[in-house]
């Protein structure tokens, strides 16, 4: 099903790959990195062949990665190449119970509200009974936001409406979730948002990596992060 064409539309058109690599100063750039230390563990630690669906996987750099040892797959909607199939997340062209895994990595958020359970549906037919779905999702009511509430009455958004304009407080997702038939199995926070530290390391994303890290690893209350890792099951 691979798209022998390069296809880039939205931000691959005007940014290129800059997934592959990340430019140091981007203020998510800590956040980016340990959540693809999360899924590489992940992904490594699967029988070999196992079928993997990358779910909006971008210009698919996991499915490069992991192609000489998992039978993986990626779908993009905006983004097509020898590894990776156009297709919107809410109509995989993929049949039921094909996959033992899905990744849907920072897509969701990008959604509009009425398409969010049309995906995570499509997500669910694809996986085959018992199978898992490893989604990472900003998480409106970081601690940084819950703060602003209290203060002004109103949340941080993780992007911009135009950007991100599924946003959800991370309880949502998993109520939504659980409506599609999933049921969660695991989560993992990535950064608690402390006020002021957030701002020094959203300003100096390199050079205060470590701090990020070790706050991720003292810190680790989900509903306090600004990414949360879910692991759903398929029933």
């Amino acid at each position: 099903m691979g798209n022998p064409q390069m296809v880039r539309r939205g931000e691959y058109a005007a940014r290129g790959d800059y997934h592959r690599s990340p430019d140091p100063s981007w203020d998510y750039y800590p956040t980016y990195l340990a959540k693809l230390s999360i899924v590489r563990a992940y992904l490594n630690a699967l029988p070999r062949g196992t079928r993997v669906l990358d779910a909006g996987c971008g210009e698919g750099v996991l499915v490069d990665e992991f192609a000489d040892r998992l039978e993986i797959r990626g779908v993009d909607a905006n983004y097509a190449s020898h590894a990776v199939t156009t297709a919107s997340v809410t109509r995989l062209p993929f049949s039921e119970g094909s996959f033992d895994r899905v990744l849907c990595l920072d897509v969701l958020e990008h959604l509009a509200y009425a398409d969010q359970p049309v995906a995570l549906a499509e997500m669910h037919r694809v996986l085959r009974a018992g199978g898992e779905l490893l989604v990472s999702v900003p998480n409106l009511a970081h601690l940084q936001s819950r703060v602003q509430f209290l203060l002004r009455g109103r949340l941080i958004r993780t992007a911009s409406e135009y950007k991100h304009p599924g946003d959800r407080p991370i309880g949502e997702y998993l109520r939504l979730a659980a409506a599609a038939g999933f049921t969660l199995v695991g989560r993992r926070g990535i950064f608690p948002t402390i006020p002021i530290v957030t701002r020094l390391v959203r300003r100096n994303p390199e050079r205060l990596a470590p701090l990020h890290r070790l706050l991720t690893r003292l810190v680790p209350v989900p509903g306090w992060c600004f990414l949360n890792v879910l692991t759903f099951r398929r029933g």
